[in-house]
């Protein structure tokens, strides 16, 4: 058995919570370490002390620390479009406001909202959202550690509206009476949710580990595409502490999911070089090949 220390998150709808509920990888000969964290900034500085091999992520934080010089790649796709924006019922959606984005966020003006750890692709995304508006003066981002503090901070009234995962959405849908004020595809067309990205170090001396670990990958994502009922069904085994219905209600607010590296998945990921730039999260201007390694998910034709 190959061990491999392998970096992920809470959220309920990346593979990882598939892999951990079969036996795939065991019988590929792989013996996993899953580590949690509560968001990519950690992950990536887990990626700085050695101490994993590879990690779900958002690119966003991942390219930060590769303009430091964090020797890691991202080697397969996973997930487009997982930044949802949320809000307490007295607010407009976007499409009330006739896609008029400086109307929406004008209604709040004086708010804050609740987001994910800095730097992670939520952040930047919303972030990024309201600077293109001029509005960046006018409403606040609060960034919390672990974002599963958010449905507590609008439970409690301190919070009105949000940005997060799908999973954030259910949760504060069925418990804080919220409800989806952006889809994830108006926010930002194709933007990287997550992929998966390996230290420079295991691409190196551990390829057929790699290529196994991205064809089940592959499989899970899949599993989710083709039959989300059992795949719903599994996860909530897995957790334990959530149903069927709420992974479902989750997989159908976002449900584009495969390994591979699409055309659309590269270019969305390019586009957040400029604006983490002018965010001042990252010093240059990154290219393509600082960031990908497409060998993996073109061997396997994915």
């Amino acid at each position: 058995m190959t061990g491999l220390r392998i970096g992920h998150l809470s959220t309920m709808y990346h593979t990882s919570f598939i892999l951990m509920g079969t036996d795939w990888l065991e019988k590929a000969g792989i013996e996993p370490k899953w580590n949690l964290f509560g968001g990519g900034p950690a992950i990536v500085q887990a990626f700085e002390n050695n101490e994993l091999d590879i990690g779900y992520i958002g690119l966003p934080p991942a390219m930060i620390r590769i303009d430091r010089g964090l020797q890691i790649k991202c080697i397969a796709g996973a997930h487009v479009e997982g930044t949802v924006m949320i809000a307490t019922p007295e607010f407009l959606t976007l499409d009330e406001c006739r896609n008029d984005r400086t109307l929406f966020l004008k209604q709040f003006k004086g708010h804050t909202i609740a987001c994910p750890p800095s730097g992670s692709i939520h952040d930047v995304i919303v972030r990024n959202y309201i600077k293109e508006t001029g509005l960046e003066n006018d409403i606040d981002v609060r960034n919390y550690e672990w974002a599963d503090m958010i449905p507590e901070a609008i439970a409690d009234g301190e919070i009105k509206v949000a940005v997060g995962t799908p999973s954030l959405a259910v949760v504060a849908k069925r418990y804080c009476d919220t409800k989806i004020v952006i889809q994830p595809e108006q926010l930002w067309p194709d933007n990287p949710s997550y992929g998966i990205v390996a230290s420079s170090e295991m691409i190196k001396n551990s390829p057929d580990t790699l290529l196994k670990f991205i064809q089940l990958h592959e499989k899970a994502c899949e599993f989710i595409r083709e039959n989300a009922e059992e795949a719903s069904r599994l996860v909530a085994k897995t957790i334990e502490i959530i149903d069927a219905d709420f992974v479902n209600d989750m997989y159908k607010v976002s449900p584009k999911y495969s390994a591979g590296i699409s055309e659309e998945y590269i270019s969305s990921t390019m586009k957040f070089v400029d604006v983490l730039n002018e965010l001042g999260y990252i010093s240059k201007k990154l290219e393509q090949k600082d960031i990908f390694d497409l060998r993996f998910v073109e061997h396997l034709g994915i």
